[in-house]
C-alpha cells in the first residue's frame, strides 16, 4: 500500500481553504523562501479586487532589478490593479476601500527608500506608517523581509536597515491580526505555531 509523503500530502486542499485575515497580515521570511507567492495566494483567495503597492524603486539602468520586477508582473494576474508608491506608502493606504484587499510588496524596500532620515524624522515615518495601516478600511497582506538571520552587516548603512526593518517588523506584528513566516516554500502560521517573545526592560 502507498504511504502519502508528509511534506505534501492534503498541501493542496489545504492551500485552497486558507483565506486572509481581516486587518493586517504579515508575511515575512528570507529571500527565494516564497513568501511573495504565498501573499499572493493569500490577495487570490481572498475574493476581494487586488491592489497591489509595490513600495521599490523603478532602477530602469539596473538590469537585474528590472528582471527580478518583471517576474512579479509576470505572476499577477491582469485584472489586479498595479500602484507604484515608492516610499510614499502611507497616503496610497487612505485611498483603498473597502471592497478591496491590498498586497504590498514590500517592506523592505520601504524601509530602504527612507534610509537616509535621521532618528527623529524616522520615527515620524514609522507613526505615520502604523496610523495609515491601522486606520485602512480593506484587508491588508504586508510582504516583510528578514534580514541577517545572524549576520552582521559589513557596513554602518546596512547595519541601519537592519535594526530599523526588525525593529518596525516587531512593532507591526503587534498590529497583526495574522502572520506567516515563509521558507524554502512552506508557509507557517506564526500566530497558531510560536509565543511572543518578553519585551525588553
Amino acid at each position: 500500500m502507498a504511504v502519502a509523503d508528509p511534506r505534501t500530502a492534503g498541501s493542496r486542499a489545504m492551500v485552497a481553504t486558507v483565506a486572509p485575515a481581516a486587518g493586517l497580515t504579515l508575511i515575512s521570511g528570507p529571500a527565494g523562501g516564497g513568501k511573495s507567492r504565498w501573499s499572493e495566494h493569500l490577495a487570490s483567495v481572498s475574493g476581494r479586487q487586488v491592489v497591489y503597492l509595490a513600495t521599490g524603486p523603478l532602477l530602469p539602468d539596473d538590469a537585474d532589478w528590472q528582471r527580478r520586477l518583471e517576474k512579479h508582473r509576470r505572476r499577477r494576474p491582469p485584472q489586479w490593479d498595479c500602484l507604484e508608491v515608492g516610499g510614499e506608502l502611507a497616503p496610497a493606504l487612505t485611498r483603498l476601500e473597502p471592497g478591496q484587499i491590498a498586497l504590498i510588496d514590500s517592506l523592505g524596500t520601504w524601509v530602504a527608500a527612507w534610509l537616509d532620515l535621521d532618528a527623529v524624522a524616522w520615527s515620524h515615518r514609522c507613526v505615520e506608517l502604523r496610523a495609515a495601516l491601522r486606520g485602512c478600511s480593506c484587508p491588508l497582506l504586508l510582504v516583510c523581509e528578514q534580514v541577517g538571520w545572524g549576520v552582521v552587516p559589513s557596513t554602518a548603512q546596512g547595519g541601519r536597515f537592519r535594526q530599523r526593518l526588525a525593529a518596525l517588523e516587531q512593532q507591526l506584528m503587534a498590529d497583526a491580526s495574522a502572520a506567516w513566516l515563509v521558507i524554502a516554500g512552506r508557509a507557517l502560521d506564526l500566530f497558531q505555531l510560536s509565543l511572543p517573545v518578553p519585551p525588553e526592560s
